[in-house]
């Protein structure tokens, strides 16, 4: 039986992503900072591991803990709706810290058995926003512009080996955590230039009208991903997703 190990999997996608597959009969590693087995139905399948993709004793462990991998879906990672300008560097280097290079440090960790075996998926989730430019997001779009960057070199690195690797991208999705998490680092509401800008921009990403990304949507396409060798290098997930894909938005 195939397992999957997935990032970020306390909420949102990576938690629509461990439930589907483990409905579709695999054995499924759900990581996450803080675990909460709770989350997921109880199941002889399914195992939850600490991991923070920023600590590589953390990764070490959980890789080790997790023991043979045929998929690592890398979803772990947060925004922060801030103007460029007023971005402290704290946060960008968050930023890159989690998303970036958190999801590099983990492929890294679980590639060698896929290549040594010959087999296996490596799918990194990414975000649309990284083919069309929005504001208050420039940071963290560079962010993931990067993963995508080094997730289509490493395909053609690893595809001799027998290892297939793919990019998903997925849309707005006001109905999940993210924004919320992300709301934490929002800045520039109260400055006097960008003000108004903030306000409009984080009115239109609260707005669940008009296609939207939903949860579902990413686990479906993460599917794809993994189970079709056929699928594309990039992966839309999502209506809104789907369309500036095709460059319809």
């Amino acid at each position: 039986m195939s397992t999957v190990m997935i990032t970020g999997c306390s909420s949102g996608f990576g938690l629509e992503t461990a439930q589907l597959f483990l409905a579709r009969g695999w054995n499924v590693v759900a990581t996450m900072r803080t675990p909460q087995a709770d989350l997921l139905p109880a199941s002889d399948r399914l195992r939850v591991l600490a991991l923070d993709v920023t600590d590589p004793g953390s990764i070490t462990a959980a890789v080790a803990q997790a023991g043979p991998i045929d998929a690592l879906v890398n979803n772990a990672g947060f925004g922060a709706p801030v103007p460029v300008e007023l971005t402290p560097m704290e946060t960008a280097r968050a930023l890159f810290e989690t998303n970036t290079l958190g999801t590099l440090a983990v492929t890294q960790a679980v590639l060698p058995q896929l290549r040594e075996r010959g087999a296996g998926v490596i799918v990194n989730v990414t975000s649309t926003v990284t083919i069309k430019a929005l504001p208050l997001v420039g940071v963290y779009t560079a962010s993931k512009a990067a993963v995508n960057a080094f997730t289509e070199s490493l395909a053609l690195e690893v595809e001799p080996f027998g290892v297939r690797v793919r990019l998903v991208l997925p849309g707005r999705s006001p109905t999940t955590r993210f924004g919320a998490n992300a709301g934490i680092h929002l800045g520039g509401m109260d400055h006097p230039a960008y003000g108004p800008l903030v306000a409009g921009v984080i009115a239109s990403f609260r707005d669940s009208s008009g296609p939207v990304t939903h949860a579902s949507d990413v686990a479906d396409a993460v599917w794809r991903a993994v189970s079709d060798p056929a699928a594309p290098m990039r992966i839309a997930a999502g209506a809104d997703a789907e369309a500036w894909m095709a460059g319809l938005q």
